[in-house]
Formats: structure tokens, C-alpha cells, sequence
């Protein structure tokens, strides 16, 4: 088993007037090393699009991972959806993406923009067999994967982009690729270079989108552990044994709290050193302890963390925020959520008694759920989370 992880990102603009989107995305984990990514372009758009593309992206990626063959896929799909009253025709177009055991990719494709594939920052061309599925056209491709390999899947309404405005018949694919390319150097996530290319997209629609716009980013990448310590234990006789085992882990090192932070410097025989950068309104600054590659304060900023990571799963819009900002939250988004591919939590039970100030709206109870909540933000990434709890 090789040491390679899928940082997976995808987004979505709507069509100039609905409010639901006729694409759709699915993605389950057969196991830690392998996931199934669905990406459904329903005909249309509008309710009936996006009942389609709902439809079609869960029974492909259920059937997937429960082990069936494509064929058995595609007939299901066929013999399921209903029939469009207007065009008498029922389908979705679809890409697949089945990561195995993060050593290779198959790519499976029914009437999608094709999949392309960086590596080593240039277009990759790859071996596609055409297979004949109930009347359909489809194709397949298997991939050995390399690190650093970023596949890039799309709806139709990418290379549509600017059609009629910008350009006269669309953003073609080749312009596309060189396009990812450009800024694929620059070491983005998955969601990240997902939300730039769709955003450009949108620019070129001119913010009235005649399609519906989906990209659906994958980039291969090492796995990277990160540990985060937030909170003294309930019990202070627990603090050498919950230090031994924070330090012990390989990764680096995040420390959340003045308090937690005095028991590090304690047990590493250091200082704690603070400073007076208050780089956002509203975060306190960051201290420095030597051993340690990130020290801020506790509550507020992990709650600062939680809101950019709320934002991050849905549509990335605070990215600018974080994303080049130099205060504690936002150093921990960025170590968090582009960095880190295995995070351990370790978290202390102890009541902060300069929390029970009734003027203060911050409570234990807050404090456990902001880890729960961070924590299932960070899955949703597709960040591995072990919480720990002293």
C-alpha cells in the first residue's frame, strides 16, 4: 500500500434563474484508500435536471460501491429515470471517477465533457476504450496514479462558457486545459482549483449563467498529518501523558489556547512567547513556542475556523478571507483544509472557569461542539479525523 491520498473538491453554478442546479455530485468511500465520484449532468435544468442528476449519481455510485459492473449501472439508470414528457427522452449524462486503493484510477464517461488529467503540470493523454452499453456510447479508462496527478471532470456547461459572448462557440476544452494549467502550479487544493475555474466560467457567462456549471476537481497527493491540541485535560494529572501523546505523533504541531498552551511550554521546557499582531478584528494574536508550529488562542478563533470551514464545504466564498490572511483562524484554515490530509484532535475536558462569566456567550457545552462540528466539516473534506479526549 502506497502513502498516496485523493483530495477531492467540486462546485456548482446554477442556470440564470433556477434556484436548484441540474448537476449533481456524489461521493462515497468504499474504504480509506478508495472512493466512487459521480458527476451527473441532468437533461435540462431546473427541477427536472436536478431530479435526474440526483437520481442517476446515487444509484451509479450506491451500485458502484456495493461492487456491480458499469453495465449493470447504466441498465439500471436506463430502466429507472422517467421519461421527459417535452423531448421524450430520459437521461443524465455522466462521468465516473473510481479511485482503487489509491494506486489507479478508472475513469468511466456517457456523454460528458472528457476528463482530463495533469501530470506533472502538463495534459496527459491516456488510452480511452469505447464500449457499447443498451444503445449508449461509453467511455472507459484505467489510470495508474502518480502523486501529484489532478483530474479535472466537468458538465457541459464549462466548455459552453462564453459561447455567443466571449468566444463563438464556447470555452473549448483545450483552452480549458491551459487554463488548469497555468494555475495548477500554484499548489491549490481540490476545491480551491475547482472554485477558480468555475468562476471563471460564471465571468464568462457575464454572472448569467446559460448553463449549468459543474467542475469536479481530484488531485493526488501524499498524506500529510496534522495535530491540533485544544484545551487542558479534565484532570491535570492526565496533562504529561496528553502532551507525551500529541508530540509523540508525527505532523505538525497546532496549539489552541493560553492555558493548553502554558502546559505545552511546561512540558517542552520552553516559553511561551506572545505577540501583539492583531492581524483580523475580532481574532487575538498568535504566540510561538519553540517545537511548536502554531500557537493561538482558543474559542474565538477555532469558532472563526469553524465558520471559514462551514463555508469551505458549501461555496468557498471566504477563501479570499483566509485564504492570504495572516491571523491565528486563518492559519489553521490553511494548515487545516489545504495542508493536512490526517488530522488527530486532542482535546481537554477542563472547564475554563474564566468561561463561566454569565456575561460571556461561551460555555463547556460550546466548546465540545466546536470540536464535533469542525470535525464533521473536516470529514466532509475528506480529511481522516481521530478525536481524542482527556
Amino acid at each position: 500500500m502506497n502513502d498516496l491520498c485523493a483530495d477531492i473538491g467540486y462546485i456548482s453554478i446554477n442556470h440564470a434563474g433556477e434556484q436548484l442546479c441540474g448537476d449533481h455530485i456524489d461521493v462515497v468511500n468504499d474504504d480509506e484508500n478508495s472512493a466512487i465520484i459521480v458527476l451527473a449532468d441532468g437533461l435540462g435544468s431546473g427541477v427536472k435536471a436536478s431530479i435526474l442528476s440526483t437520481l442517476t449519481s446515487k444509484i451509479i455510485s450506491t451500485l458502484m460501491a456495493a461492487g456491480l459492473s458499469i453495465e449493470e449501472c447504466v441498465a439500471t439508470v436506463a430502466a429507472t429515470l422517467p421519461v421527459c414528457s417535452v423531448r421524450g427522452v430520459a437521461y443524465s449524462t455522466f462521468t465516473i471517477i473510481h479511485i482503487v486503493d489509491n494506486e489507479y484510477a478508472e475513469i468511466i464517461q456517457y456523454d460528458n465533457p472528457r476528463v482530463f488529467v495533469l501530470r506533472d503540470g502538463k495534459n496527459f493523454d491516456y488510452y480511452r476504450e469505447e464500449l457499447n452499453i443498451d444503445d449508449k456510447k461509453i467511455y472507459k479508462a484505467k489510470i495508474k496514479l502518480k502523486e501529484g496527478d489532478l483530474f479535472v471532470a466537468m458538465s457541459d456547461g464549462c466548455p459552453h462558457a462564453g459561447m455567443g459572448l466571449s468566444y463563438n462557440f464556447g470555452w473549448k476544452l483545450e483552452d480549458i486545459i491551459e487554463f488548469m494549467e497555468t494555475i495548477e502550479c500554484a499548489g491549490y487544493n481540490a476545491k480551491t482549483l475547482a472554485t477558480i475555474l468555475i468562476n471563471e466560467c460564471d465571468k464568462l457567462y457575464g454572472g448569467e449563467p446559460g448553463d449549468d456549471a459543474t467542475a469536479c476537481v481530484v488531485r493526488i497527493r501524499k498524506r500529510n498529518p496534522m495535530n491540533i491540541l485544544f484545551g487542558p485535560p479534565s484532570d491535570r494529572n492526565d496533562c504529561n501523558k496528553m502532551m507525551a501523546l500529541f508530540f509523540s505523533k508525527a505532523g505538525k504541531h497546532i496549539i489552541c489556547g493560553g492555558t493548553t498552551s502554558s502546559i505545552a511550554a511546561k512540558y517542552l521546557g520552553k516559553e511561551v512567547r506572545p505577540t501583539l499582531n492583531f492581524e483580523a478584528e475580532g481574532i487575538p494574536p498568535v504566540a510561538e513556542i519553540d517545537g511548536v508550529d502554531l500557537v493561538t488562542e482558543g474559542v474565538i478563533t477555532v469558532n472563526r475556523v469553524l465558520e471559514y470551514a462551514r463555508d469551505f464545504i458549501s461555496d468557498n466564498k471566504e477563501y479570499e478571507n483566509w485564504g492570504f490572511s495572516r491571523d491565528g483562524a486563518s492559519l489553521i484554515a490553511k494548515l487545516l483544509f489545504e495542508e493536512a490530509t490526517d488530522i488527530n484532535f486532542y482535546v481537554g475536558r477542563a472547564i475554563n472557569p474564566a468561561h463561566q462569566n454569565p456575561d460571556l456567550p461561551i460555555t463547556f457545552n460550546i466548546k465540545m461542539n466546536l470540536v464535533s462540528e469542525l470535525s464533521e466539516c473536516l470529514k466532509k473534506m475528506g480529511k481522516h479525523i481521530k478525536v481524542s479526549y482527556f
